[in-house]
This record gives structure tokens, sequence and C-alpha cells, in this order.
């Protein structure tokens, strides 16, 4: 049976549209900007290179047609601007919204950052959006917003108390966003990523994501440190899951589906004990050493939550949501490119 996400595709080089992605060299951003190239549609991107790479602009440059490449246009800014907020909404048709200061440890150290840049950038997108006339705003939203609500799996209309000044620049995101669809009629709708990884994620820095962080640290040998006993369980999403919803996200007829949030995820759970042997599994074949490695255990982070898993059933039903990688398939592919670099 052919899924939505599939009719979509075959769709779409007929519809051309203007997107604009910000955060467009962080790794979900670049993932988008690779498919919607491959979709030929006309791509604005915008970063201020805080967190996102330049290279990886540079390597969908080298994947895709110098024709597609051309449909791209890239602005260096922030979104803290909001004069280059409104240069960068000019014309556009959908706004993936991706830029912001991820990681709760980051926001604990940094809350004055992770608002600035959080919460008054994205309220700059939104303004500027609606002064543009852009149709369609899909913005980032995150699974900490459910805070300590312990049960499982998370439902969208049920949130805890928040554990992380970046929860709640996440959770004022949403808020705004139905402010504008409500007095302004912009149709906005809102993406609750759970744990997502893939290839041109960074593994470098003190706040990078766990993947990444532990394949590096596994490559050349090094400690792979867990917070906590192990246990502590995630539902891990590739990011050609989330690239998917974005782009379903963004061209939806179907009405209901507007003004809302959505889980992003597989609605599975994974623990970091089993996310380290899985890794290691994959690799140990190519680097001996990890044959014997064991992880090393230490303190449960602050701001940390033991338990996360979705309920995607809204997203299926309203975006027609299917996501196509397991969290097997996505490590094998994330993998693949991590060899590949190091080559």
């Amino acid at each position: 049976m052919t899924t939505a996400y599939e009719k979509l595709k075959s769709r779409l080089p007929n519809e051309p549209r203007t997107w604009l992605v910000t955060g467009i060299a962080g790794f979900i951003g670049a993932n988008l900007l690779e498919e919607l190239l491959n979709l030929d549609q006309n791509v604005v991107g915008l970063d201020n290179f805080a967190t996102g790479s330049r290279r990886n602009l540079d390597e969908i440059r080298s994947l895709v047609s110098a024709a597609r490449w051309d449909r791209f246009r890239f602005i260096e800014g922030d979104i803290c601007s909001r004069d280059v907020c409104r240069q960068a909404c000019e014309k556009v048709d959908i706004v993936l919204n991706q830029a912001a200061l991820g990681s709760v440890p980051r926001s604990i150290k940094h809350p004055g950052s992770t608002n600035e840049n959080n919460i008054n950038g994205t309220l700059n997108m939104l303004i500027a959006a609606r002064d543009a006339g852009v149709r369609r705003f899909v913005y980032a939203s995150s699974s900490s917003v459910y805070g300590d609500h312990e049960e499982l799996p998370k439902v969208e209309k049920i949130t805890g108390r928040l554990l992380s000044p970046y929860a709640v620049t996440k959770k004022v995101n949403e808020l705004y966003a139905d402010q504008f669809a409500r007095h302004y009629g912009l149709e906005t709708i809102g993406l609750r990523y759970f744990n997502v990884f893939g290839p041109r994620q960074n593994p470098n820095g003190p706040y990078a994501a766990v993947i990444p962080l532990w394949i590096k640290a596994m490559i050349e040998g090094k400690p792979v440190y867990i917070n906590g006993t192990g246990e502590t369980s995630r539902d891990f999403c590739y990011v050609k899951n989330a690239v998917q919803v974005n782009l379903l996200a963004g061209t939806t007829d179907n009405r209901s589906a507007l003004g809302e949030v959505y889980n992003v995820a597989i609605s599975g759970r994974t623990t970091l004990n089993q996310l380290f042997e899985m890794l290691r599994s994959h690799l140990d074949s190519e680097f001996e050493h990890l044959q014997t490695m064991e992880p090393q255990y230490r303190e449960f982070r602050d701001g940390d939550i033991m338990h996360s898993q979705a309920d995607i059933s809204r997203a299926e039903r309203l975006l027609a949501y299917a996501p196509t990688h397991t969290v097997k398939q996505g490590i094998e592919e994330t993998l693949s490119w991590h060899l590949q670099e190091k080559v």
C-alpha cells in the first residue's frame, strides 16, 4: 500500500513551493534540505553557525545536482534579529523552524541565552512569517515539555512539571504558536521531537547527543559514560522519520491537523544499556578493542527523566505519519555515515 508520504514525494516535484528552513546547517535542518532539494523544491536556509556546521551544507551540495543546488538560497544570520527574520520570510510559502539552542544541561548552565534564542528567536520568526503572509509555520518542539509526568506512553494533552529552562522555552513556543493561530490566522503545527538521531549530528562538544557521542568514543577507543544505571529508556527516532513528518505537516490539507502539536518518534523504548550493546555489536567487527569494552557508569544527570515513550497515534491519524525506520535501521545508516566520515 502506498503511504501518504510516498504520494507526497511523487506529487511535490510538480508542485514546487518555497520553503524556509531555519537552523539549516544543523543535522535535522541539513537532512530537510537534502530531501527538499531532491524533490525539486525551492529552499531558503537561515543559520548563524552557532551549533550548525558549514560542512553539512557542503555535503548536501556534493550529493545533489547543480540544478537542484541552484534552487537553494542561504542567508547567514540569526533568528534573534527581527530584520534577518523578515528578510528570510520574503516570498516564502512554508516555514520549517528548526533553529534553537538545544540541550537540557546547556539550558541549566545558560538559561539566558537559551531564552533569547528559543523564545525571543521563535517569536521573531512568528512575527516575520505573519507579516510576510507565510501560509504554514511548522516548528520544532520537544518531548521535554512532558516534564515529570510519569505515565507512558506520552500523549499530547497531558504534561507534567517542567524540569529545565530548555523545556520551558519549548512550551512557550507552543503557547506563542497557538496565539498566532488564534489571532492572526497563521497555520501552525508543532512537532515534539523524541531523541532524534542520524547522519550529520555533531559528536563533539559538551552538549553532544548520546548516539553520536558514543559512536565517536567507541571508534576512538575512549570511555563511554552512562548516566545512572543504564536502565533509563528513550524513544529514539531516526532523522528520516522527522523529515517525513515535517514535510507532511508543511503540506497537509487536513484542517483538523492545524494548530496542534504532535509527538515525533516511533513509539518504542530503548534503554541506554541496550543502546550501548546495539552500537558495540555493529562496530566490534571493525574495531577489535570494542569486543571487551564496557560502559562506565556515573551519577544520573540533573534535569533528566527515567523513561520516555511517545504515543504517535495523533500524528498517524491527522498527518498520516508512518515511520519508515526502526531504531536498528536508523543505527545502521547512522554508523555507515560515521564510518564513511572516518575514511
